[in-house]
């Protein structure tokens, strides 16, 4: 059945009031999905237009495709909130119980929770970042001398395979790094954290030992935020509890785990696409980044790859028509980001060769829920992609570029492996990426800021703690020699 309704200059149109359930919506997690997920996009919106009715593993709900209409429910938080509360399906029992994304739903963090309890959540998230992503402010400088200093401590572990050699870039430095600027981030204590990045691995690789490696995670993250509400420090937790003193040591174990897992998969990612981007990309990609123009290269990749997908789901307030469809007031609605940078209209003005900005892209959401630790994450992604290309004087991929493998989950899409061969620098050299971006002087590469006493003893001793860590360890033993 269809109602007529009109909308603006477009005239009367046809919405589809049929519910959700009754329009047998097609499995989304298929093997195309995995191998071809840009088809997969496609196809629903031939079929469907901006938005389709999907079936998530057993679970129907609506895949928003069109990017207008993407906006339209980012942007507006009380027509479509999140908060499982909402979900109507949920609370009649007719979503089962062992279905597999609600593990990674029920856990109660800043980017799932709705209702009340968000906006203070939020306020904290905003107050406790601040002084990691303010330029200005010395915490930021520390991290990102922290985040050069891993950068290169990897990309010299890397080169003891010799000058020239294969990697696995993604293995051996675009998934450690963001692990370890997390860490540092969290306030671990020398290499303490090496074991809990290592069970966060696990945990994003979802294989046999997943469930055991979340269940250690949460626990050391427990000790952690006990630790800090003991003995605060100039770091994430301690600021947040600071900000949120009604936070519980539970709650705050499960917004460290948010933070963990959330920031080291997508800065991983897009570390990679970027790399990939550069080196199979069009001269205007390689051209911007000899420029120094790290931030506006890895925008042009994320919208064309972004490393998150889909966003976690929201729901109607009240019966709204989206796209060509009713939807009903507690529906779950999914946006696709990749999907919306896929719809020609705006795919067909985000071309390489026009004027469109680069930052209208999706990646990190839109509206008064967008990514708390955007900022952080650029920055963390940019370093790391600055010293790849400032100390290998040659990078080539290993396989050919549709060849590279890939790993998808309904929320990320990014490289199992990126296989390259290098030829490394002699001696690592001052990071010479433009100071707007990095603002990292010849004081921050050595370990301190140059205004903060003390700063090089304590990263020099955490560097040699990291030496001697199960993390290091493992990454020692992924180093392959020869071409």
């Amino acid at each position: 059945m269809a109602v007529e309704s009109q909308t603006g200059e477009g005239g009367s149109v046809h919405a589809d009031d049929r519910r959700l359930e009754a329009l047998d919506p097609q499995p989304l997690l298929t093997r195309d999905y995995e191998m071809r997920p840009s088809l997969v996009y496609e196809r629903l919106r031939q079929r469907h237009g901006a938005v389709a009715p999907v079936d998530l593993l057993g679970v129907p709900a609506w895949l928003v495709l069109g990017y207008k209409e993407s906006l339209e429910v980012l942007q507006d938080d009380d027509g479509w909130p999140k908060g499982l509360e909402n979900w109507r399906a949920r609370s009649e029992g007719r979503v089962p119980a062992d279905w597999p994304l609600g593990p990674s739903l029920e856990v109660n963090h800043v980017l799932i929770q709705g209702g009340a309890g968000y906006q203070p959540l939020r306020a904290a998230w905003d107050t406790a970042l601040r002084p990691f992503q303010d330029p200005r402010h010395a915490q930021a400088k520390r991290l990102r001398a922290a985040v050069t200093a891993c950068a290169d401590d990897l990309i010299t572990l890397v080169g003891q395979a010799g000058g020239t050699g294969l990697a696995d870039l993604s293995a051996q430095f675009s998934r450690p790094l963001p692990l370890m600027a997390a860490s540092h981030l969290l306030g671990f204590p020398g290499s303490q954290g090496d074991d809990a990045l290592m069970d966060m691995w696990r945990v994003l690789d979802a294989g046999p030992d997943a469930e055991p490696a979340l269940e250690r995670l949460l626990a050391a993250l427990a000790d952690l935020a006990a630790q800090k509400l003991r003995t605060p420090g100039d770091d994430f937790p301690s600021y947040l509890l600071a900000a949120h003193p009604a936070l519980t040591l539970d709650e705050l174990a499960r917004e460290l785990f948010m933070l963990l897992g959330m920031t080291s998969d997508h800065v991983g990612i897009l570390i990679s696409n970027t790399v990939v981007e550069v080196l199979s990309g069009e001269g205007s990609i390689r051209a911007s980044l000899s420029a120094g123009m790290v931030r506006e290269t890895m925008n042009r990749v994320v919208m064309r790859k972004p490393p998150l997908v889909n966003f976690v789901p929201r729901f109607a307030a009240k019966d709204t028509r989206l796209g060509d469809y009713t939807i009903r007031a507690g529906d779950p609605v999914w946006v696709s980001s990749a999907a919306a940078h896929a719809d020609p209209v705006f795919a067909g003005h985000a071309a390489t060769n026009t004027t469109v900005s680069t930052r209208a892209h999706l990646s990190w959401g839109a509206g008064p829920r967008q990514c708390p630790a955007r900022e952080l994450a650029s920055t963390v992604a940019a370093v790391g992609v600055s010293r790849l290309f400032e100390r290998f004087t040659d990078l080539e991929l290993a396989l050919p570029v549709d060849q590279l493998p890939w790993r998808s989950s309904p929320f990320m899409r990014g490289l199992r492996s990126l296989p390259v061969r290098y030829t490394l620098a002699p001696t690592p050299g001052p990071s010479s990426a433009d100071p707007a971006e990095t603002d990292l002087g010849e004081a921050d590469l050595a370990g301190g800021t140059g205004t903060e006493p003390g700063a090089t003893g304590t990263l020099a001793r955490d560097r040699s703690a990291r030496h001697r860590s199960s993390l290091w360890r493992y990454l020692t033993g992924l180093i392959r020699t020869g071409r």
